[in-house]
C-alpha cells in the first residue's frame, strides 16, 4: 500500500461494548438521514461541488468495486481527473485504491477527493477501493505516525477480552462509513481497512488486532457495507486465516481480503494462507510495491494489484453478438470463396460477412447467406480500403482486419464488452486452433490466446491488448 513514499507522504463483546455500538450506529443513521433530507430539500448552490447535495450521489452511484477480475493500482493521493482520464484511455488498470479516512494514513490531505471525483470515476467505469488507515497494531514500530494518532489498544479487561480494541474497531468503521457516504460511496460497497504488517508472534499485538478487525467487520455489516481487510500475507492475513481455521466463530471475519505479497505474480495466491480461504471471488493481491508507471503520457508512482472479486459467472452476451439479427460470433472464420460449380460458401459465414461489411458502410443489401455479385464488389472495396489484394474471396487476414476494426482501447484480464468480443473474433480468424468462446469477457483463455498470438508476431505486450496488438490485428497479422 503506498503509504510512506514520496508523493504520498512517504467475538463476542461485553454489554457495554454492545451498547456503545448501538449508540454509534444510531448516530450514523441519524446523520445520514439528516444529510439525505437536507440534500433532497436544498437546491444546488454555486459552492456545492456536486450540485443538489451529497444525497444525490448516495442514491445514484453504483456499488463499488462490484464484480471485477483484473488489474488495479493504489496511490496515497487520489490522482487528478486528467491523470485518471489518461490512464483510463491507455493503461490496463480499471480499479484504483483511494484513502478516504483514518488518522494514521500517509496522506491526510486529499485535494482531489470530492463527491464529484467519486461519481465521475464510477461513471467512467473505474472500480474504487476506499481505504481507511486508522489505529495500527501496537507492536508496529512505525506507529503512531504523527504522535496524536492512536494505536490499537493491547489492554485486556478483567474478562480476558480486548474490549478497548473492539471499541476502537467499531468507532473506526463508523467513521469510515460517514466518510464514504459524504463522498457518495453507497451501501453495499466494500470498505477496506489497511492494517500494516506486524509481529504475529507477539500474542497481545496479534489478538488485539483480531478483536479490532472483528469489530470493524461487525459495524460495517450493521451499517450496510461490505468488509475488506488489507494486510501483509505473513502477518494480518495469516492471522485472519489461522483464526478462520483454528478458531471458527471466535471472530467475525472480513468478507474480502487484500493480500500484500510483493512476489510479482498477478494472481491472488500466497503460501501464507490456505487455498480455500476467501474463494471464489473474495480476494485481491498487491503483487508489486511502489514504482513509477507511465500511461498516456502521465507518470504515477503506484502499487500494482490483481483483483478477483465478485461472482465467477460468465456475463451475458453483449449486444454485438448479433448484427441486425444476424449472428456474427463464430468459432472459426475460414477463407471464403465466391461460389462455383464445385463450391458453395457457408451461408452462416456469408451472412456474417455481409452484416459486418454493412456495418463498415461498404455493403448494402440483405444479409441472407448467398454470395452475390454485390458482395463481391463490397469484398473488393474492403480489401482496397485495408491495403489487401482485391480478389473474389475473403481470407483469414481479411477477416481479421474486418473483425478488429474500430476503437483501440487497452484490454487486459477483467476487461469486458464489445471491444473484447472484437479481439476474440479476430483471434478465431487468425487460427482455427484458438476456438475462443465469444463472451465479451477477457478471461484466462482469452489471455492465453492473446499471449500465444503475440509471441508469433513479436509483440511484447504480455497478454495485454495495447497499441501494438491492435495495429497488428487491424493489419491482419496472423
Amino acid at each position: 500500500m503506498p503509504r510512506h513514499r514520496s508523493i504520498r507522504a512517504a467475538a463476542r463483546a461485553p454489554l457495554s461494548t454492545l451498547l456503545s455500538r448501538l449508540l454509534s450506529t444510531l448516530a450514523v443513521v441519524a446523520t445520514a438521514t439528516a444529510v439525505t433530507v437536507a440534500g433532497l430539500a436544498t437546491p444546488a448552490r454555486a459552492d456545492d461541488p456536486v450540485g443538489g447535495g451529497v444525497a444525490r450521489q448516495i442514491f445514484t452511484n453504483p456499488v463499488t468495486p462490484g464484480s471485477y477480475t483484473g488489474l488495479g493500482f493504489d496511490q496515497c493521493h487520489a490522482p487528478s481527473q486528467s491523470a485518471m482520464d489518461a490512464w483510463l484511455r491507455a493503461s490496463p488498470y480499471r480499479a484504483v485504491g483511494i484513502y478516504i479516512s483514518g488518522a494514521s494514513r500517509g496522506c491526510r490531505d486529499q485535494p482531489n477527493l470530492t463527491p464529484t471525483w467519486i461519481s465521475t470515476q464510477l461513471a467512467k467505469g473505474w472500480r474504487l477501493l476506499p481505504i481507511t488507515l486508522g489505529p495500527q497494531a501496537n507492536c508496529h514500530p512505525g506507529f503512531p505516525r504523527y504522535g496524536n494518532d492512536p494505536v490499537i489498544s493491547g489492554k485486556l479487561n478483567s474478562q480476558g477480552r480486548y474490549a478497548k480494541a473492539f471499541r476502537q474497531g467499531t468507532t473506526e468503521a463508523t467513521t469510515a462509513v460517514a466518510a464514504a457516504q459524504a463522498l457518495g460511496i453507497v451501501p453495499g460497497s466494500t470498505l477496506w481497512y489497511d492494517l500494516e504488517g506486524y509481529n504475529v508472534n507477539n500474542t497481545g499485538c496479534r489478538e488485539s488486532s483480531l478483536w479490532f478487525l472483528s469489530a470493524w467487520t461487525q459495524q460495517l455489516h450493521a451499517l450496510g457495507y461490505v468488509s475488506g481487510v488489507y494486510s501483509s500475507a505473513g502477518s494480518g492475513i495469516k492471522s485472519l486465516d489461522d483464526a478462520r481455521v483454528e478458531r471458527p466463530g471466535a471472530f467475525t471475519l472480513p468478507d474480502q481480503i487484500w493480500i500484500a505479497r510483493w512476489d510479482g505474480k498477478a494472481n491472488t495466491s500466497t503460501s501464507y494462507i490456505r487455498a480455500d480461504g476467501w474463494v471464489p471471488g473474495r480476494r485481491m493481491k498487491q503483487f508489486q510495491g511502489g514504482h513509477n508507471e507511465t500511461w498516456g503520457g502521465v507518470t504515477i508512482n503506484i502499487d500494482r494489484n490483481y483483483l478477483d472479486l465478485g461472482t465467477t459467472a460468465t456475463p451475458p452476451p453483449a449486444p454485438g453478438g448479433r448484427c441486425h439479427g444476424t449472428p456474427v460470433d463464430l468459432a472459426d472464420y475460414p477463407r471464403l470463396e465466391s461460389p462455383s460449380r464445385r463450391h458453395t460458401p457457408n451461408p452462416a459465414q456469408v451472412s456474417a460477412l455481409k452484416c459486418l461489411l454493412k456495418g463498415q458502410g461498404v455493403f448494402r443489401g440483405r444479409t441472407k447467406g448467398a454470395w452475390t455479385g454485390r458482395l463481391t464488389k463490397s469484398v473488393k472495396k474492403w480489401q482496397r480500403k485495408v491495403g489487401l489484394r482485391r480478389t473474389a474471396m475473403f481470407s483469414r487476414t481479411a477477416w481479421m482486419t474486418l473483425l478488429s476494426a474500430g476503437p483501440t482501447p487497452v484490454l487486459n484480464l477483467g476487461s469486458s464488452g464489445e471491444d473484447v468480443r472484437r479481439v476474440q473474433r479476430a483471434l478465431n480468424a487468425a487460427s482455427a486452433g484458438y476456438k475462443l468462446s465469444i463472451t465479451g469477457s477477457y478471461d484466462a483463455a482469452t489471455q492465453a490466446a492473446v499471449t500465444s498470438w503475440q509471441g508469433k508476431n513479436g509483440i511484447a505486450e504480455n497478454g495485454v491488448v495495447g497499441p501494438a496488438s491492435w495495429a497488428a490485428l487491424q493489419s491482419g497479422n496472423r
